[in-house]
């Protein structure tokens, strides 16, 4: 088992939701992100999220997930607390969100190394 010579534990696997968005809508994700921000956070496995705005001309948005393990990453997919946050509905009487996203597409990674930088400067 490959493990993290700093914790001395198994090493997290990455979950990335490549996300296509209309050039206009970007400010529409991030917002909806930010409107669940910490959903997932008490989710046994969960180590952590990014959401990667593009900085260039592409239009493809990126979710960053940490999780302990596939089972913990499955385990969130088949929760309740899944289905609320990947559905359309508006919330408190509000009408259906239309999706933002024109596609997306999940890839799936081990870490396998890494460097957690000096934090000391900075």
């Amino acid at each position: 088992m490959v493990r993290g010579a700093e914790h001395n534990r198994p090493m997290s696997i990455v979950k990335i939701n490549a996300i296509t968005v209309p050039a206009d809508s970007g400010d529409e994700l991030a917002k909806r992100f930010a409107a669940r921000a910490g959903a997932v956070d008490n989710q046994d496995g969960f180590e952590g999220f990014e959401l990667l705005q593009p900085t260039d001309e592409r239009n493809t948005w990126l979710v960053i997930t940490r999780w302990r393990d596939e089972e913990s990453f499955e385990a969130w997919k088949s929760s309740k607390a899944f289905g609320h946050g990947h559905s359309q509905e508006g919330g408190e009487g509000a009408p259906a969100q239309k999706p933002v996203g024109m596609s997306a597409e999940l890839w799936s990674y081990k870490v396998s190394g890494g460097s957690a930088g000096n934090t000391a400067n900075a």
